[in-house]
């Protein structure tokens, strides 16, 4: 039996900054700044994040930080065509998830003892 990611409702701010690799006040600022991202909070004022709060800031870091659009151009985007962008932000994920298998695919095979062929292989 094939076993499924169990996810947490909430995450904190902290878990969503290491996840995009960004500082907790970048987060905090995308969330001033995108109407869209309005995470929980708590009674204590601590943000909770849903998972999809995640994907709307996976696909603002997506806009900003790797195509090179400014706040504003992201604004936009996601107003008009936020469907086309997070089907874009999940085929890079999914596509970095298939790189990462295969250099770990052929990182154990030219480590492997078995890939390299013996001096009995060559002189049959």
């Amino acid at each position: 039996m094939k076993k499924e990611k169990i996810q947490k409702k909430y995450y904190s701010i902290g878990e969503i900054a290491k996840m995009l690799k960004v500082a907790p006040s970048l987060i905090r600022f995308w969330e001033s700044r995108f109407s869209s991202i309005n995470p929980r909070k708590s009674k204590n004022g601590v943000r909770q994040y849903t998972v999809a709060d995640i994907e709307k800031l996976k696909m603002v870091y997506y806009l900003v930080k790797e195509r090179g659009y400014t706040l504003q151009g992201a604004e936009e985007i996601l107003t008009k065509k936020e469907d086309k962008v997070q089907d874009t932000v999940k085929l890079l994920e999914e596509m970095q998830a298939l790189r990462k298998f295969l250099m770990d695919l052929k990182n154990n095979l030219s480590t492997s003892p078995a890939s390299k062929p013996s001096t009995d292989d060559l002189e049959k």
